[in-house]
């Protein structure tokens, strides 16, 4: 069976300095925005991941011309106006954020354009995006908000006022993106969630306001005349960067460093949930690129881990990191409770009921409800028996999550879909393997 990894041992003590893949969200957004401009944009070390090249193979069917030549890729783009043709269908693969995106863009589309993706994402709802985007003017055909999506634009985009309250960064931006194709002042008033778009946006001197309030931001966006072109050295992934930050937190006698991740503050919640855990995580070398802070993360490995009641506020920035989390809460002492966490089950699975199952499956005892999971840890966990992870739609982060929860905590592992991590982080095995020099 090629595409299982079967783990049988533990991982060694180790000392190492690894690099990641570049930021998906930024990768994703670059490649979108890039594709609006008539100029040329260059991007280095782009994640070249499945979700990645569904996006740019999205923009070449719009038009857009994009060269990959190494850790380099070259988008000349369309303006603010894709050149769109009859039957045209996108396929967003496995991307949520690339479909709810796409749809923002398409929203002064003169031709019909059916929208599609894979069996995962053909299950999720977009009903988030649908409605703002139907009232800008564009008109949708779907059955129960779910793809496939049939989008038609109008050339006569209205702007709209939006209340976002479910803190999706992915819904907070296709409202921005089709913002900047609509006549008069879009106003966003949105729970604090990742703002990859409204820093790309600055770095444009495109039409935007921001006034940051405590729990949620007000943001104003104009209508743009032209796009100037996005030259990014995209940073590491924060998300692919958690899998080996829990990893060498488990392990024993272990350190490492991880090199140039993106740190923005929307997106470290994992940092600030595993310091009050009792982990030994430093951020050094930091400094600020096109207004993201950028830095490497020291890691060493951390005993006498603790519980956590996970405060709601760390919610959004740590959402793609909850199952991660969840291992340094098996091995913490007490009982840990996130809750609050709905959106969890809007993913690629419903992975807050997949990390209550995995934690199951290694024997420690969960309490789950709809939106909350109660985690006792057991310090001393040790696995001695075989684990099947399977069924899970093809979610990277669950197969990542029993990658490192095999090498962490014992027992055989037999972990099915392998090939899903080149969903978000191809190289994941490889990293994984320098660690095992």
């Amino acid at each position: 069976m090629k595409n299982v990894l079967r783990i049988d041992s533990t991982i060694k003590p180790f000392n190492k300095k690894i690099s990641v893949e570049g930021d998906k969200s930024l990768s994703i957004r670059w490649v979108l925005i890039s594709s609006l401009s008539k100029k040329k944009s260059t991007a280095f070390n782009i994640l070249k991941s499945e979700d990645v090249i569904s996006a740019i193979n999205c923009i070449k069917k719009l038009g857009a011309k994009v060269k990959i030549r190494k850790n380099k890729c070259e988008i000349i783009g369309t303006g603010l106006n894709y050149k769109t043709k009859k039957n045209l269908k996108l396929n967003a693969g496995n991307s949520g954020t690339l479909g709810r995106l796409l749809l923002g863009l398409l929203v002064n589309s003169k031709d019909k354009i059916k929208l599609v993706g894979d069996q995962s994402l053909s299950k999720r709802d977009f009903s988030r995006v649908i409605e703002p985007l139907k009232k800008f003017g564009a008109l949708f055909k779907s059955n129960k908000n779910k793809l496939p999506i049939i989008i038609k634009g109008s050339n006569n985009l209205k702007s709209i006022n939006y209340v976002e309250n479910k803190g999706s960064a992915q819904c907070k931006t296709s409202i921005m993106f089709a913002a900047l194709k609509a006549n008069g002042i879009t106003k966003i008033k949105a729970k604090k969630s990742r703002n990859h778009t409204e820093l790309l946006f600055k770095n444009l001197s495109l039409p935007i306001k921001i006034k940051k309030k405590s729990n949620y931001d007000l943001i104003e966006v104009g209508k743009a005349n032209k796009i100037n072109s996005l030259n990014y050295k995209i940073p590491g992934d924060i998300s692919s960067s958690a899998f080996f930050i829990v990893l060498t937190i488990l392990s024993k006698n272990s350190k490492l460093i991880i090199n140039n991740i993106n740190l923005n503050p929307s997106r470290i919640g994992i940092i600030e949930i595993l310091k009050k855990m009792g982990a030994s995580i430093k951020l050094v070398n930091i400094r600020m690129y096109k207004n993201e802070k950028i830095g490497d993360i020291i890691i060493k490995s951390s005993k006498n881990l603790k519980a956590i009641n996970c405060p709601t506020k760390y919610n959004s920035s740590a959402i793609d990191e909850f199952l991660i989390i969840f291992l340094v809460a098996a091995k913490s002492k007490g009982i840990s409770t996130f809750k609050d966490l709905t959106e969890l089950n809007q993913k690629e699975s419903p992975r807050l009921i997949w990390g209550s199952k995995i934690l199951n499956l290694m024997g420690i005892k969960t309490i789950l409800t709809k939106d909350k999971i109660k985690i006792f840890g057991n310090p001393e966990i040790i696995i001695k028996k075989n684990i099947i992870i399977k069924d899970f739609l093809k979610d990277h982060r669950v197969f990542m999550m029993s990658v490192i929860a095999a090498h962490t905590f014992g027992g055989k592992w037999k972990i099915s879909d392998l090939d899903s991590i080149k969903t978000s982080f191809p190289t994941f095995l490889k990293t994984l393997g320098q660690l095992k020099r």
